[in-house]
C-alpha cells in the first residue's frame, strides 16, 4: 500500500509510486493496481476520484463516502482542482512561462498513445513554469487546465522538450552522473540518476467536501527524483533554482 498523505473521514490522499496503476489495466486484468488495494483496506465503498498515469508518481484521492465522490467528482470536472505537477525535461524553453494549447487524440496507429491533431479531438491545454535550468536538462512546473491523457507528455514533447524516461514520447535522453560530474571513473557500471519517467503530480488543491474549505494535498519528490535533482544542481551547467510556483500565483 502506497503511503497515505492526508486521511479524514471523508476522503484519503496517497503517494502513488511510479509504475503503479490507478485503475485496473485493459489488457492485463491480473495486474497490480490502487483501486484494489485500497478496497482490499478500507472496503469497496471508497472510490477513486481521479487518475494519473502508472508511470507518474504523486497525488491521487480517494473519497470515503457518496456525497465526498460527488463533490470531488464535480470540481475536477468544472475544472476547479488546482493540480501542480513536476517534470525533468531535455532542453531549455525560451520563456520562463509559456502555455501548450493543442488538441489531442488517441493514436490509432498505436492504442494507448496520444497524438496532436488539427481537428476532430479534445482541446487540451497547460501552463509551465521553468524552475530550474541545469545546462541541457530543465526543472519545470506543470499545471494543466484539462485533462487529457498524457497531456502533460505531449505538450513537453511537441514542445522539443520531452520528458526524462518517456517511453512513448521522448526522445532517450539520459540524466547520466558522468555527464555532469568531470572524471567521473565508473561509466562501465553506470546507471542513469532517475530511471522512472521524470514527472511527478506534486500537490492538488480543491474544496473539502465537508469543511468547504480549500486545502492542497502535497506529496514530497520522490528519492530518486530528489536525487537526481541534487546532482543537477551540484555539477549543471548555468545552473539556476528558483521555488515552485504556488496555487494563486
Amino acid at each position: 500500500m502506497p503511503p497515505i498523505i492526508h486521511e479524514d473521514e471523508t476522503l484519503v490522499a496517497f503517494d502513488k509510486p511510479s509504475g503503479l496503476l490507478v485503475a485496473p489495466d485493459r489488457w492485463n486484468k491480473a495486474r497490480e493496481h490502487l483501486v484494489g488495494l485500497v478496497h482490499a483496506k478500507f472496503g469497496p465503498h471508497v472510490a477513486n476520484v481521479h487518475r494519473i498515469d502508472a508511470d507518474t508518481s504523486g497525488v491521487v484521492l480517494f473519497a470515503k463516502t457518496k456525497a465526498a465522490l460527488d463533490s470531488l467528482s464535480g470540481q475536477f470536472q468544472g475544472k476547479t482542482v488546482a493540480k501542480l505537477y513536476h517534470a525533468l525535461v531535455g532542453g531549455q524553453p525560451e520563456a520562463d512561462q509559456f502555455t501548450v494549447d493543442l488538441v489531442l487524440k488517441e493514436d490509432e496507429a498505436r492504442p494507448g498513445r496520444m497524438c496532436v491533431v488539427k481537428k476532430h479531438g479534445k482541446a487540451s491545454v497547460t501552463e509551465f513554469r521553468v524552475v530550474g535550468r541545469f545546462g541541457r536538462f530543465s526543472l519545470l512546473d506543470c499545471r494543466p487546465l484539462t485533462g487529457r491523457t498524457h497531456q502533460i507528455r505531449v505538450h513537453l514533447a511537441a514542445s522539443g522538450l520531452p520528458i526524462l524516461n518517456d517511453p512513448f514520447y521522448g526522445d532517450g535522453s539520459l540524466l547520466l552522473l558522468s555527464d555532469l560530474k568531470r572524471g567521473y571513473k565508473n561509466r562501465d557500471q553506470e546507471q542513469p540518476l532517475i530511471r522512472r519517467l521524470a514527472l511527478h503530480a506534486g500537490e492538488l488543491t480543491f474544496t473539502h467536501p465537508a469543511s468547504g474549505e480549500r486545502m492542497t494535498v502535497q506529496a514530497p519528490l520522490p528519492n530518486d527524483f530528489a536525487v537526481a535533482l541534487k546532482y543537477l544542481r551540484r555539477f549543471a551547467v548555468r545552473a539556476e533554482f528558483r521555488r515552485p510556483i504556488r496555487p494563486g500565483e
